[in-house]
This record gives structure tokens, C-alpha cells and sequence, in this order.
């Protein structure tokens, strides 16, 4: 699959750079940010993925978070791939900030109009990364996931839904329990329908319930002010109930007040972050 260069900067020694590509599961071209670690010129590293929130492009994550300093250190390839597909023109595709454009939610829609090309879930789980291994020195074996809100419960589900294909999984305030708040109902009943129990496939709470072992150690910032969590948005005490009833170890660590849901937040503990990652993918 054809991959085009957008743009490559020069970033503690390694290079930030963004591709474009014609995704076969979206139908429609996608772009992706990926570091490339210094290391990655004399041998193959580990990859983790990045998912974004709600609004957010591949954009958000490469500018705003600060991670490429670490991520050089640990010698991590980091990708990080648009939220929804772009352009299909699909009606009422704009309407909305939290659905539709910029609001994939991570799943493989099964409703009309949407079910050709919002395939997120498919796309991040199997398409992206056989991209990635093809063109990138990775090493396949090594790989981990992490986001932020909307992409926070999309690295919980992608990392429980597959039991072993990422070595560790973290995120930054995320949804942990969407059949239970708004953007969940709204997203969720958008692309999947009216039947719940559809929806559950795609909700952390629901998915650590049956998850087959404990191996697995879950790393969640979440910022005490963060206007979505009051809002109840973001439900993480469910989630972290739900853990806890399951014996799957998870260090939940509510960060003081003033942080709230902002990249100035991430950036903040994004360090502990890729340390958490790198830990497990370079054992």
C-alpha cells in the first residue's frame, strides 16, 4: 500500500513525521503521525499507539504532548492516527462535534450510513499496524496503546478485546464506560443501533468482566478538574470497580486540583506514560 510523506521534522535526533495513505477499511485517505526514534536507523524498535479524542486530528497529539523526548530515550516508535475518516460525504457527517467527523469512537459501525466507512476499530486493530510493520523498521511483537478520553476507551477496548496483542495499555481521562454516559448513548446508538447489548462490546466496564486473565497492568491519569469528569462523562470509578472485582491491577492516580482535560495535562505526566509502555516493550 502506497504511503505518502506530508511532512518530516528533525526531533531529538529522530524525525516526526506524517503520511497519507488510501485505507481499504475507511474507504478514503487517511493520514498518521509516526516518531521515528534515533534508534530506529540501526535496528527495529517496539511501536505504541496513540489514540486521540473527540475533534482531534493526528495533529493534536505530535504538537501538543511532548512525548519525543522520552520516546527517543526508550527507543519507541510512536504512531498516532486520525480519529475518523475525512471526506466521505455521508450526510449529517458534520452536524456535530461528539459524532460523525473527528468522533469515530473506535468501532466498526453496523448502521446505515455509516457502517461502510467508520471500521475504526478494524482499521487501528488490524489495517494500520500491517501498514506500519511493512514500511517501518518495528519489530511486530512489541507493541502497546495509550490515548486520551474518546481514544482512552479506545486503547482500553482494543487492549481487552485482544487479550496479549499489546504488552501494555494506559490512558488520560478516559471514557471508561460509554453505555452509561451521553457521548457513549449518542456515539454508540449512532453506529451500532438501538440494541445495548451490541453496545457492551465496545465498553472497558463491560469488556474487564470477562477478561481471561490479570495480565495485564493499566496505567489511567485523570485530571481532578476535568469539567467531563463532574459532567459524568467519563465514569472512571466503574471501571476501576469492575478491576478491582476482576483482581486486573490498575493504578487509577487522580491528579490534584487544576488539571483538567487539556493537553496541558498530558503533557504534564506523559512522561510516565511512555516510561509505564516502555517497560513492558522493552523487557
Amino acid at each position: 500500500m502506497a504511503l505518502k510523506q506530508v511532512s518530516s521534522n528533525k526531533c531529538f535526533e529522530g524525525f516526526q513525521k506524517v503520511f497519507e495513505h488510501d485505507s481499504a477499511e475507511l474507504k478514503c485517505k487517511m493520514k498518521f503521525g509516526i516518531y521515528l526514534p534515533p534508534k530506529a536507523e540501526t535496528g527495529k524498535c517496539p511501536v505504541l499507539y496513540w489514540l486521540s479524542g473527540l475533534t482531534c486530528t493526528e495533529q493534536n497529539f505530535i504538537t501538543k504532548a511532548g512525548f519525543h523526548q522520552a520516546a527517543a530515550q526508550h527507543g519507541l516508535i510512536v504512531v498516532a492516527p486520525d480519529t475518523s475518516p475525512r471526506g466521505c460525504n455521508i450526510e449529517g457527517e458534520d452536524e456535530s462535534w461528539d459524532f460523525g467527523t473527528g468522533a469515530g469512537f473506535y468501532v466498526d459501525a453496523t448502521e446505515d450510513p455509516w457502517k461502510t466507512n467508520y471500521r475504526m476499530y478494524s482499521y487501528i486493530k488490524d489495517e494500520l499496524p500491517k501498514l506500519i510493520n511493512a514500511n517501518f523498521p518495528t519489530d511486530p511483537e512489541r507493541m502497546s496503546i495509550f490515548g486520551h478520553s474518546m481514544g482512552g476507551h479506545g486503547a482500553l477496548i482494543l487492549a481487552l478485546k485482544n487479550p496479549g496483542k499489546y504488552k501494555s495499555v494506559s490512558a488520560f481521562a478516559p471514557i471508561c464506560n460509554p453505555i452509561q454516559c451521553q457521548w457513549g448513548k449518542k456515539a454508540l446508538g449512532g453506529y451500532l443501533g438501538s440494541d445495548v447489548s451490541k453496545w457492551e462490546a465496545y465498553d472497558a466496564t463491560q469488556l474487564v468482566k470477562s477478561y481471561p486473565d490479570s495480565h495485564l497492568d493499566i496505567l489511567i491519569d485523570q485530571g481532578k478538574d476535568d469539567q467531563f469528569l463532574s459532567a459524568g462523562q467519563l465514569l472512571p470509578d466503574n471501571f476501576i470497580a469492575a478491576c478491582t472485582e476482576r483482581k486486573i491491577p490498575v493504578v487509577f492516580r487522580l491528579q490534584q486540583a487544576g488539571y483538567d482535560h487539556s493537553y496541558f495535562f498530558i503533557a504534564t505526566f506523559i512522561n510516565d506514560h511512555i516510561k509505564h509502555h516502555a517497560k513492558y516493550l522493552n523487557a
